[in-house]
């Protein structure tokens, strides 16, 4: 693992784009690792674009810079990507993950994805999922559980234990559920993937 992994977040406010930083970095800390989470508003308003910060690294943290050239990306809302610029920064060998059920063709992506590694860039239904397991459209925890899988950056179980820790009842067990799932689907994408690219 690198020293220091930086991750972008990109929602809507009312999705919990903060909170996800923050289960993100707690994760993080769960593995052992020193993490430090932040948000940045637009606007406080329900509905506008935040963005939230987490470092995962194996040393303190001292920086509480804003991200501009993120290890990876999350967007929690699909809808930003042609209205912000949500991938400005990202390195080539960076990760992508995007919370849609649309193909990347159908969101425009196609082109730009090229300049990624096929096997770093991940789209999972985190809010379809959300809304099966938890009844909420909250994609955050969800996206974690994917994030996992697709980074290796923090580890599945650690996941789970954070979101135990953050909700309680029926809305732990329903995000639970959900992190799990999208864990399992992310990893056979990218199993898929990965024999696409061997063939």
């Amino acid at each position: 693992m690198t020293a220091m992994f930086e991750v972008r977040i990109h929602g809507r406010g009312g999705q919990g784009v903060v909170t996800t930083a923050e289960l993100l970095s707690v994760a993080a800390f769960t593995d052992g690792r020193q993490a430090q989470a932040f948000p940045t508003f637009g606007s406080e308003r329900t509905g506008a674009p935040v963005v939230g910060f987490c470092r995962i690294g194996n040393r303190p943290i001292r920086t509480h810079e804003p991200i501009a050239e993120p290890d990876a990306v999350i967007v929690q809302d699909a809808t930003l990507i042609h209205h912000t610029d949500v991938l400005g920064g990202l390195k080539p060998d960076g990760y992508l993950l995007l919370n849609t059920s649309w193909s990347l063709t159908e969101l425009g992506l196609d082109a730009f994805v090229r300049q990624f590694r096929p096997d770093r860039v991940l789209s999972v239904p985190a809010t379809e999922l959300a809304l099966t397991h938890l009844r909420r459209p909250l994609p955050g925890a969800v996206l974690l559980g994917a994030f996992a899988a697709l980074t290796g950056q923090v580890q599945l179980d650690s996941v789970v234990t954070v979101v135990r820790d953050r909700f309680s009842g029926q809305v732990a067990e329903g995000n639970i559920a959900a992190v799990r799932a999208a864990y399992e689907l992310a990893r056979r994408t990218l199993e898929e993937t990965a024999h696409a690219l061997a063939d």
